[in-house]
């Protein structure tokens, strides 16, 4: 019977330790998610504002119509004449920088973007940086590279996760937002509390 009774119990101790290791693993893979070393996407987006419309081509066949006299428009005194036609207005670039690599190697530009309509908008470039889980975009009062610990402690501003590892993608800053001093881009790990890369604007 004893013999029976410590067989019994090395085996519950044994499920048990194998379910506490299992529910490690899980957990950890979880947190960590260590397959995102080797993951990457891309995202391609065109700055707001810039984006070109073409108009239809004429379609149709047979010979072209001839061309109708035109008769001068008349004047009226009284009445205005139609306004000069004023170039669309652009967008216009008030800071940029270039990414320095800090938890993981980054590169590519950011830039802050006035819009025709008077928003603004961060734009990264080229960007290049690693994959891993709450990668956000901040905009923060805190100095580009280096240590990444003081970005907890300064003043920051988060833009939302990142779009994507690679590419050209547009953070849309929330009207009415304080970004006085917020003048350096950092992709924060909220997962981990670590600076994957970051750029001062200037």
């Amino acid at each position: 019977m004893k013999i029976t009774d410590s067989l019994r119990r090395h085996k519950v101790l044994t499920v048990v330790a194998s379910a506490a290791v299992v529910a490690a693993v899980v957990v950890a893979a979880v947190l960590f998610q260590p397959w995102r070393l080797f993951t990457s996407s891309t995202v391609d987006e065109a700055l707001p504002g810039t984006e070109q419309t073409t108009a239809p081509a004429a379609t149709g066949s047979g010979p072209p119509s001839a061309a109708k006299p035109s008769t001068p428009a008349m004047s009226d005194p009284g009445q205005a004449g139609p306004a000069p036609s004023a170039t669309p207005a652009a967008p216009r670039i008030l800071s940029k920088g270039t990414f320095v690599s800090q938890e993981h190697p980054t590169t590519g530009t950011a830039s802050l973007v006035k819009l025709p309509d008077g928003g603004l908008v961060l734009r990264l470039e080229k960007l290049a940086s690693s994959d891993g889980p709450d990668v956000k975009v901040w905009l923060s009062n805190q100095e580009a590279g280096g240590d990444w610990f003081k970005y907890r402690s300064g003043k920051w501003l988060d833009l939302g996760p990142v779009k994507a590892t690679h590419g050209n993608q547009n953070y849309a800053i929330p009207a009415g937002s304080d970004i006085s001093g917020l003048t350096t881009v950092v992709l924060w790990c909220d997962r981990f509390s670590v600076a994957f890369g970051s750029a001062a604007l200037a």
